[in-house]
């Protein structure tokens, strides 16, 4: 990585080559843009305002794609290509990563707690540890929900139940959702326990039995049937989660273990 790249000289120049038309702005382009402005370049913006115009820059250059970057006359390439040459990270769209169970979860415990706070001024409570599951579980139906048919495609590749008979992959997030809300309530005890002990203990069950005993890497729907989240520890939490969350309640409704605040008065 050259010094030029992360000090630049003082007015050394980038040229900005990037589509700018009355119904798109390319938004790369503007990232291109902020990049080398935060990095110290005076920039040269230059504005491609028809397809015509950009497509007569691409054959010039011979590129296959716009934004393209200019640094003192050398051509560094597109967005991408200038962030390497800024020395910063690429991300790979195909690579597996946690970050977006991660992400939902830090969100619905926030979530939790500050229902909690607002109901009762403070944020570690019973009830914030109950609703934390609640909310991940309509969360995570949630995202299921946006497109089954692809979340269920994904969940036949290990769901034990699916694979013997399919129309489960698409009740499923349903009947997650369901539960999910219902434990929020604290309402119909007697529907959301069964629920989510049945398609927890399921769930749990498959994934051991796909990650631990088989040693298959897969891709987990937990999160929609678009996501590159890897089956395996995170998955396992989820189903155990909504198996706690279920006898958790049961016990309650029984009077065995104390009832959350919000099903109190």
């Amino acid at each position: 990585m050259s010094d030029l790249s992360k000090h630049p000289a003082p007015g050394t120049k980038a040229a900005l080559y990037r589509m700018v038309m009355p119904g798109h702005t390319c938004p790369y382009g503007l990232k291109s843009m902020h990049l080398l402005k935060r990095a110290g370049y005076q920039v040269e913006d230059h504005h491609l305002e028809t397809r015509e115009q950009t497509q007569a820059f691409k054959a010039e250059h011979g590129v296959a794609t716009t934004p393209q970057i200019f640094i003192d006359g050398k051509r560094i390439g597109g967005h991408d290509d200038l962030r390497r040459f800024l020395g910063k990270s690429v991300a790979d769209p195909k690579a597996t990563s946690y970050r977006p169970v991660i992400a939902l979860f830090a969100t619905t415990a926030l979530m939790a707690m500050a229902a909690s706070y607002a109901v009762t001024g403070n944020p570690l409570t019973l009830m914030a540890a109950e609703w934390f599951i609640g909310f991940s579980m309509a969360v995570l139906a949630l995202l299921k929900l946006q497109n089954v048919e692809t979340f269920a495609t994904m969940f036949l590749n290990y769901d034990l139940l699916a694979e013997r008979w399919v129309p489960y992959g698409y009740i499923y997030p349903f009947a997650e959702g369901l539960a999910g809300v219902l434990m929020i309530a604290g309402a119909l005890t007697w529907l959301s326990v069964p629920i989510a002990l049945f398609i927890g203990t399921v769930g749990a069950v498959s994934v051991f039995k796909a990650v631990y005993v088989e040693n298959r890497e897969l891709k987990c729907a937990c999160v929609g049937g678009g996501s590159n989240v890897p089956l395996g520890f995170i998955s396992l939490v989820e189903n155990l989660m909504m198996i706690a969350m279920a006898v958790w309640m049961a016990l309650a409704a029984f009077g065995v273990a104390p009832e959350g605040v919000h099903r109190l008065g």
